[in-house]
């Protein structure tokens, strides 16, 4: 809010104008009424008081323009401000968070709860400082005008105060509650869509469909809760301006036939009531503002407030600009939740090598992968390239250096060519046509209805699973990766595809230093050599022809696979 003081600033001054050319224009109109009834008037004079009555509203009405559109214009800047650091920040956070809280849920905050924040800076602030003000004035001039008149009024207010306070929580804590059941209707609908296949195919819509009914019964039901105890601030507010009224008629219209108090008295009064009739209302809507921007507030702290685990930290040097060289495992360990998945991993892989990794499922292959990049840390030792802890070069620049295949590749809402290209700038598409090739992805491309310009849809749901780890191996490809990554990326294609990919791939992946995990020994056999993972430990290192001949996991795994291919083979 800091930055947005100017804006502020000028809001609160525009309030002031509004405030007091809208509190001087009854002054006006009783000079007038009070000069007629005594007959002191002149036409001359009327004509005056006229023209200033309109100076001043017209004064007044173009301060509102202006308090009215300054904050506006804020609060869409403080909206774009906070949905751009939330996306920022979200982007920082670890795994464990995501795992921690659902897609839903994630997404009722960022577009609902930032929308509420907004409205509380914008219209919240604007009449919360307009009430303010104005109830102020205005009541400090009744009671110059009238002190008398000033405390019957007052004396109407307090019960009605009681009750405005005892509402102020309840709308808090309702609000808190329909945007969970919110967030709870947004989930359902997220894994019903993302999940429809499966949905489908156990022919569940109907239990689907009726979990829905549930959850929108739920939305109804609390958004219904909200509104009672919201509606009763606007009538209550009404009833109190309604019983100010008739008490001002009753009591200064005794005053007048005493001769107490003039007929212009009364109807500057009057004025002020009725210029505190939109100031009072607004005050039930602005504190059911309020209330609901600090609940959403609440909620999108608990976001802020998360510190990402893996960032750039005190051991960062943010002069290292290139990342290169061996990669080395100093008695790596990692610990999840008290569970080991890596145990005291030492491993050394010059630059320029190929290296397969292989072991049972659940071994660590992936973990150890993962931690090249720093998609997560090591609980214990160290891993370095070059020499230097992964943790002391700056975050983008690690990462920038890795082109990643993940096992469940993940594709956007794109055209082919804007996924393979995705994070580059300027990527030619003669290039894009290469790394598509060298995917064995190209002739794919070429049936597709627009060929690479063609629409994959979410997640790649129009490719199949085959394509999409294709066309996720040409995206790190694209990136002219010094280092590269391929978690099990041909185990969605058959064998001649995979002989087809290796044989083009073969000369690339030696450019730079290449980390395979596979379970198939036809790919493994072709890295130079090849760590075998069991339980979080490496239990074997060597190349194909050394493993395959002592006893052990890979040479079980070998011979495993060729009797399946004998098997295979037509009789």
């Amino acid at each position: 809010m800091f930055e947005h003081r100017g804006a502020v600033a000028l809001s609160v001054a525009c309030v002031i104008a509004a405030v007091s050319a809208q509190t001087y224009a009854p002054v006006v109109i009783r000079g007038i009424v009070d000069g007629l009834a005594a007959g002191a008037l002149d036409r001359a004079g009327l004509w005056r008081g006229t023209a200033l009555f309109l100076a001043v509203t017209l004064a007044g009405g173009a301060a509102s323009l202006w308090m009215r559109g300054v904050p506006l214009r804020m609060s869409h800047r403080v909206e774009r401000a906070l949905r751009r650091d939330l996306f920022r920040h979200l982007a920082t956070l670890d795994p464990g968070f995501y795992r921690s809280i659902r897609t839903g849920d994630l997404m009722t905050r960022m577009v609902s709860d930032v929308a509420m924040v907004r409205e509380f800076v914008g219209q919240g602030i604007l009449q919360g400082v307009r009430s303010a003000v104005a109830a102020i004035v205005a009541f400090g001039a009744m009671l110059a005008t009238s002190p008398r008149l000033m405390l019957v009024m007052a004396a109407l207010y307090p019960p009605l105060i009681l009750v405005f306070f005892l509402l102020l929580g309840l709308i808090r804590r309702r609000h808190e509650a329909a945007q969970e059941q919110q967030a709870e209707l947004s989930n359902h609908c997220q894994e019903t869509f993302a999940g429809l296949r499966t949905v489908r195919a156990l022919a569940v819509e109907h239990l689907r469909e009726a979990a829905f009914e549930r959850h929108s019964r739920e939305a109804a039901r609390r958004n219904l809760a909200l509104a009672w105890v919201q509606n009763p601030l606007w009538p209550l507010f009404g009833f109190a301006f309604a019983a100010s009224s008739l008490a001002l008629v009753l009591v200064g219209g005794r005053m007048i036939m005493t001769g107490r108090l003039t007929i212009g008295t009364l109807v500057q009064f009057q004025q002020y009531l009725l210029y505190l009739q939109w100031p009072m209302l607004a005050i039930g809507w602005t504190a059911s503002l309020i209330q609901r921007g600090r609940a959403s507030w609440r909620r999108l702290s608990e976001i802020l407030e998360r510190a990402p685990v893996i960032c750039d930290g005190p051991r960062t040097d943010g002069s290292l600009r290139v990342v290169e060289g061996d990669i080395e495992f100093d008695g790596v360990s990692v610990v999840v939740e008290g569970r080991p998945l890596l145990r005291d991993v030492r491993l050394r892989i010059p630059a320029g090598r190929v290296v397969g990794i292989t072991g049972p499922t659940a071994a660590g292959k992936t973990l150890l992968a993962s931690l090249l990049p720093r998609l997560l840390d090591p609980s214990e030792g160290a891993v370095r390239i070059g020499g230097r802890d992964v943790r002391e070069y700056p975050l983008a620049t690690l990462r920038a250096a890795f082109g990643v295949v993940l096992q469940e590749p993940v594709l956007f809402s794109d055209t082919l060519a804007g996924n393979l290209a995705f994070g580059l700038e300027g990527a030619e598409d003669e290039w894009l046509r290469r790394v598509a090739w060298l995917a064995h992805l190209h002739e794919d491309a070429q049936e597709l209805p627009q060929q690479y310009e063609t629409l994959v849809g979410e997640r790649g749901v129009t490719l199949s699973g085959g394509q999409r780890r294709r066309a996720a191996l040409g995206r790190a490809l694209a990136r002219r990766p010094r280092y590269l990554v391929l978690d099990d990326v041909f185990s969605a294609v058959d064998t001649q595809t995979e002989a087809a990919i290796l044989a083009k791939l073969g000369p690339v992946l030696r450019e730079g230093t290449a980390l395979v995990v596979s379970h198939r020994a036809s790919t493994l056999r072709r890295t130079d050599f090849i760590v075998v993972l069991e339980e979080g430990r490496i239990t074997a290192v060597g190349p194909h022809d050394e493993l395959i001949a002592r006893p052990g996991y890979y040479r079980d795994l070998v011979r495993r696979q060729e009797l399946e291919a004998r098997l295979e083979e037509p009789a």
